[in-house]
């Protein structure tokens, strides 16, 4: 797993922390451009990041990891987890002046397991064996099962049901332009160059200080470097080599602020179970005692980045500290080989 390291410009000296002040603008360097604003079809950074700036979904995660409210103000957890009763905020509107109601909700659910939509997101909410809407406000969900993802899940940004109900949502004009409840409105999109966003003045949790965010695209890492320090840039991910030694320099401490965070990100081996190679579990442990994830950690992410054996990160409830990650071992790894058929037939130390 990766630790998050990023860089922001630093105007502290031009700041008064104690009475902030509306207006300016910040600009964000990406080497990647987003593919869609359609949120339930968001599976790169760059779509999702932009996302998360225009909608809401029902609850989020707070800076401690705890999952707070956000289009809905409370719910009720039931029957041992098998029903969530959401109660939603009043008078949130949606960018063009439309109310946002419970049937957003439940034409966001609808789309989520529609089979003809091209959505990632699905599984999470398949699980649900009904949703009702019992009035404007309040939304019920009942799930076939138990599912500890399930209130979580509900973080998914909740789209305009008037705009999009007769959209097809894999072909729809709104993946370029979008409209939703958050903090920042659409403004304009430059494919491969930018994306420009606006504060949104009727915001339900109120303006945001910052008046303008624009997403630029800098395909290249080390083009991005350097707008970052020409100062074009105000905020931008860093490479590990950036982070440790590119940006120890006194132009860099004076001009911005270095943070490291864990990353919500993941990298890792995934095996395809219907190629008949990995269905041996033997195999795929093998593999896993074959890869020295220390030294990939120290010697590519020069020590920006530890192992974790769940899809999240340790913080987190749901994360079992008792799996501890399989240790490098070559030899057990040829043994397990072995025991699944594989043989060194030839003496050259290949199996």
């Amino acid at each position: 797993m990766s630790i998050g390291d990023s860089i922001l410009c630093d105007e502290s000296n031009h700041i008064n922390h104690n009475n902030p002040s509306y207006g300016d603008a910040i600009v964000v360097g990406s080497i990647g451009d987003a593919r869609t604003l359609i949120p339930i079809l968001a599976s790169d950074s760059s779509s999702s990041e932009i996302c998360s700036l225009i909608y809401n979904g029902l609850v989020k995660y707070d800076r401690d990891l705890n999952i707070v409210g956000d289009l809905a103000e409370r719910w009720e957890i039931r029957e041992n987890g098998l029903l969530i009763i959401f109660h939603l905020r009043k008078n949130v509107r949606w960018h063009d002046g439309a109310p946002f109601s419970a049937r957003d909700v439940e034409f966001t659910f609808k789309k989520l397991i529609d089979p003809n939509v091209r959505t990632p997101y699905s599984g999470d909410f398949l699980m649900v064996k009904e949703l009702k809407v019992i009035d404007d406000y309040t939304v019920s969900v009942r799930y076939k099962e138990p599912f500890s993802p399930g209130l979580a899940s509900w973080g998914m940004p909740i789209m305009p049901r008037h705009l999009l109900e007769n959209e097809n949502l894999n072909k729809t004009k709104f993946a370029r332009a979008s409209i939703g409840t958050g903090p920042y409105i659409f403004k304009s999109w430059k494919t491969a160059e930018k994306i420009e966003l606006v504060s949104n003045s009727d915001y339900f949790e109120g303006r945001p200080y910052i008046d303008k965010y624009i997403y630029r695209i800098i395909p290249d890492q080390a083009t991005l470097f350097l707008e970052l320090r020409a100062l074009n840039v105000d905020f931008s991910g860093l490479t590990p080599l950036q982070f440790i030694r590119q940006t120890e320099t006194n132009f860099f401490r004076k001009n911005f602020r270095k943070y490291k965070y864990p990353s919500f990100g993941f990298t890792y081996l995934g095996f395809n179970l219907k190629n008949k190679l990995f269905q041996d579990i033997n195999v795929r442990q093998a593999i896993n005692y074959a890869i020295d994830k220390n030294e990939i950690i120290n010697g590519v992410l020069l020590g920006q980045g530890r192992q974790i054996t769940w899809p999240f990160v340790p913080e987190s409830w749901a994360y079992n500290k008792e799996v501890k990650p399989a240790a490098y071992n070559p030899e057990f790894s040829k043994r397990l080989l072995n025991e699944a058929g594989w043989q060194d037939t030839n003496g050259d130390g290949w199996l």
